[in-house]
């Protein structure tokens, strides 16, 4: 009997866990250039860059370096918890104040990349990552 699509479909799950690791990475770098470089728009409201040893500037490189080795599938689980943090802490300390709600404090992306990155520190990378090429 011929697999059905779902025995197909589930059998790519591996694979697009690779692709979401990309594309959030992808994504997440931006607010580390945004913070550090001011590219491809500085920081609100006024298009500047962060110092870099302060609070945001400390995100930002988190976000760029931290985004950078998710990209390429290296450290996975140990970077993506300590950035499953980092969110943790922004969400709690800059959007919460505002409302418990993250739809109306602007923390939706916030929310959302914490539980990604604490998925992807139990997860790992998916096939499509350097961790996998090391483990053979």
């Amino acid at each position: 009997m011929a697999p059905n699509i779902f025995t197909k479909w589930q059998a790519g799950a591996p694979y697009l866990l690779s692709i979401l690791r990309i594309v959030a990475a992808l994504m997440f770098i931006s607010f580390g250039t945004m913070k550090l470089f001011a590219y491809p728009i500085g920081m609100p409201p006024d298009n500047s860059t962060a110092q870099l040893m302060t609070q945001t500037g400390i995100g930002g490189i988190l976000e760029l370096v931290g985004g950078t080795l998710l990209l390429l599938g290296l450290f996975t689980r140990p970077v993506a918890f300590i950035l499953a943090g980092e969110m943790a802490v922004a969400y709690f300390q800059f959007h919460h104040p505002m409302s418990p709600w993250p739809i109306i404090n602007n923390g939706v992306a916030t929310v959302l990349y914490c539980f990604i990155f604490l998925y992807f520190s139990a997860a790992g990378a998916g096939p499509w990552s350097v961790d996998a090429k090391l483990r053979k």
